[in-house]
Parts: structure tokens; C-alpha cells; sequence
């Protein structure tokens, strides 16, 4: 099949699909005689996994590994089990986080409950002060590199 028609059977953009093969996600398709490529059956398959891991946040070294690991379908699972608690984990840190600036958020809503001017505004007069707040992002329950500011997956 060609690109396009793996793009509509996934709904993954022929653009990103390109991407997965450039960063090595997907196995190089053939290319017929005028250059177009070729996927098989399980080009779909290992685009519709990718996707699930995706839609799961997984970042691209842990889908990664997910890939090299499934290759070896007579090991022992528990790597991937370690794999899974570790995303687990980062995606728990993720939820404190996420909590704790809705929290921050609502008490600078809550700091201009009154209508008034913007220079009386409370949200701007605190926003400086109430940002510092704010907990830095935790990466130590993630697959190396993954995941780290400015770092899109």
C-alpha cells in the first residue's frame, strides 16, 4: 500500500509516518521502480503500536525499547514490565504536578474574585511572586533522554 492509504487506515499524517522512519520507528519500506514506497502489513501493525504507546504518553526512546524488546518474544517480560512502572511513575509525578498548579491557579483566581482596574488587578500583582511556586518537572523515572524540557517526542 502506499503512503497515503497507511495514513488514512491509522491517522497518523504521512509527514509524521515519514518522521517514524527518519528517526527509525518504523522499518524502511520497500520502494517500487518510480521511487514511491511500499508498505506491507506490518508497517500498518507497527504504526497502529506506536500510536497506542502515543496515545499512552510514551516518549520515543520507550517506544523504542518497546519495539527492541518485542523482537525477543521468548525473553522474560519483565522488562517491559519495569518499562511500564517506570512511565507509571512519571506519569503519577506528572499528576502531583499538574495538581499543584491547578492549585496555584485557583488562588490567583481567587486573589481577583472583585472587578476592578488591571492595575488593581490581583492576578497580575501576583503572578510574579505565586509562579516561583510552581515544582520543577521530575525526569528520574523515565527512560534516558526522554521527556526532558524543550524535548519533543
Amino acid at each position: 500500500m502506499k503512503i497515503g492509504e497507511l495514513s488514512r487506515q491509522t491517522g497518523v499524517p504521512v509527514e509524521t509516518i515519514r518522521y517514524f522512519e527518519k528517526i527509525g520507528l518504523m522499518p524502511e519500506p520497500d520502494r517500487g521502480d518510480n521511487g514511491y514506497r511500499s508498505y506491507r502489513e506490518e508497517h500498518l501493525d507497527r504504526l497502529l503500536f506506536i500510536r497506542r504507546c502515543r496515545n499512552l504518553d510514551m516518549a520515543q526512546d520507550e517506544i523504542r525499547e518497546l519495539i527492541r524488546l518485542a523482537e525477543k518474544p521468548t525473553a522474560d517480560c519483565s522488562d517491559v514490565n519495569e518499562l511500564l512502572a517506570r512511565h507509571l511513575s512519571h506519569v503519577r509525578a506528572r499528576l502531583r504536578e499538574l495538581t499543584s498548579l491547578e492549585q496555584i491557579l485557583v488562588n490567583l483566581q481567587d486573589a481577583c474574585s472583585d472587578p476592578g482596574t488591571i492595575r488593581e488587578c490581583g492576578i497580575l500583582g501576583s503572578l510574579s511572586e505565586e509562579l516561583t511556586n510552581i515544582p520543577e518537572p521530575q525526569d528520574d523515572n523515565h527512560v534516558p533522554g526522554s521527556h526532558k524540557p524543550g524535548h519533543h517526542d
